[in-house]
């Protein structure tokens, strides 16, 4: 391992005050620069330094690369005997909302598809919530097993989903705890290093990423989406990883419900039964199913990979699949026979009915998912704890006709003060009578060729 202050590189201020200067870092600088981050060579100041000169100057693709392949290489990187494998191995990756469960659906979806989905995934922060947190509210369900532990249950059942272990890609941990703290989170290079060397970590060979843009993403602005996820797939496919992107719209709620056990409910009820999917989970989780099946040349066209997708809906291969990694992850396999027996429930389950008659024409997404926050369902800081059982159920889809006094969706809370709370805030995100569609789910596609059976 190089010494970040072998005078051969430089000295990490040395680093800072180029970028600063808007010149561009070599490989070894960067490297270097890692390097001492996860050795601790390199100090917090001089990490906030470095992300603040980033943050003015950007990097150009080739240092976005050279970042993110240190920043994989700062730990473990798993490796995959392809004898003990039935497919390619894949995965998909979404910036954050709220009600998106899809993760839930589409990994055993695609295991039961005969391919291997290793899943290193977040926990919700402000507004967005995560898959661990989800995950973590099936009794006994473990995100933080050993790696060899999860190759095993993805090699033998599909797929597994876990948390970042302090093993993989440690020097991001250390550099995103510091960016949280100093404004420099918001920043296309490092956002695409932190997210891409997670996933060039579990051994990807294929990754779509799922970028959100509106009220309810962390990039609201389509533009600033399509930026960023033109970023990830130069970045993952220099890295060698192939990459694609699909923009989706994040202005509404993408789910029924909106809280941790609340929506791994909805996930069961989705893969039981057809009349339970909500319009736009399913497209969202339909097209990047395909795209990944297509990309890695599982089926020649999305017409054939839909349909794949569909027979392991229909004939329940996909809800045995997700029952097998539960079970394998510690987690209990009766979820998915009695979710409503085996999740938490909060105490208090309220209706929030329309204080009005009229066309919901949309909603606040963000003011939603800090309603969920608010009671209880989310964190703010990254250590905090959280109560799986709140949340929405059954929320009204955007662009429906409704009658004052009829149900807009069910509240679920520790007390009945924090229901009410949430129940006002929940009709003040709501938008009323405008003549304005409701936005396409699916917003673009990037790096990925449309076929005739998109």
């Amino acid at each position: 391992m190089s010494n970040p202050t072998n005078q051969s590189v430089g000295l990490p201020q040395e680093w800072i005050q180029k970028k600063r200067d808007g010149l561009c870092l070599t490989l070894e600088e960067i490297t270097a620069f890692v390097e001492g981050v996860t050795s601790g060579a390199v100090t917090e100041a001089q990490i906030a330094a470095f992300s603040m000169a980033v943050f003015f100057q950007d990097l150009d693709v080739e240092e976005r690369v050279a970042l993110t392949l240190a920043v994989r290489d700062s730990g473990r990187v798993l490796t995959w005997d392809r004898n003990r494998l039935r497919g390619p191995i894949l995965d998909k990756h979404s910036t954050g909302g709220v009600g998106d469960a899809v993760s839930l659906m589409l990994a055993p979806m695609l295991a039961a598809c005969g391919v291997h989905v290793p899943m290193i995934a977040g926990r919700g922060l402000a507004h967005t919530g995560g898959t661990i947190d989800k995950l973590e509210s099936i009794p006994g369900y473990q995100t933080g097993v050993h790696a060899d532990h999860f190759q095993r249950v993805v090699e033998k059942h599909g797929f597994a989903i876990v948390r970042q272990t302090e093993d993989l890609a440690p020097a991001d941990q250390r550099m995103y705890a510091v960016r949280d703290v100093t404004a420099t989170v918001e920043n296309l290079g490092l956002i695409t290093a932190s997210i891409v060397s997670k996933k060039l970590a579990a051994g990807l060979e294929h990754l779509v990423l799922d970028v959100k843009c509106g009220n309810g993403a962390v990039m609201q602005d389509l533009d600033e989406a399509r930026r960023l996820a033109e970023s990830m797939v130069a970045v993952g496919n220099g890295a060698g990883m192939n990459t694609s992107a699909l923009l989706t719209d994040m202005s509404v709620p993408l789910a029924w419900s909106a809280g941790n056990a609340l929506e791994v409910h909805e996930a069961v009820s989705y893969l039981k039964d057809g009349s339970m999917r909500h319009p736009r989970l399913h497209e969202v989780v339909m097209e990047l199913g395909a795209a990944l099946l297509v990309q890695a040349e599982v089926y020649a066209d999305k017409v054939g990979a839909r349909q794949a997708l569909e027979n392991v809906l229909d004939d329940g291969s996909a809800l045995t699949s997700m029952a097998a990694s539960i079970e394998a992850m510690g987690g209990d396999p009766k979820v998915v026979d009695c979710p409503e027996k085996v999740l938490p429930n909060a105490p208090v389950n309220c209706p929030i009915t329309a204080p009005r008659s009229g066309k919901i024409a949309g909603y606040d997404v963000r003011q939603l998912g800090m309603a969920v926050v608010e009671l209880g369902g989310g964190r703010t800081q990254t250590d905090a704890s959280i109560d799986h059982s709140v949340g929405f159920g059954q929320i009204s889809m955007a662009g429906i006709q409704v009658r004052e006094g009829e149900l807009l969706a069910m509240v679920h809370a520790k007390t009945q003060g924090q229901a009410d709370r949430a129940a006002s805030r929940f009709v003040s995100a709501l938008k009323w009578d405008s003549d304005e569609k409701v936005p396409n789910v699916m917003q673009g596609q990037i790096g990925f060729p449309t076929d005739s059976g998109s």
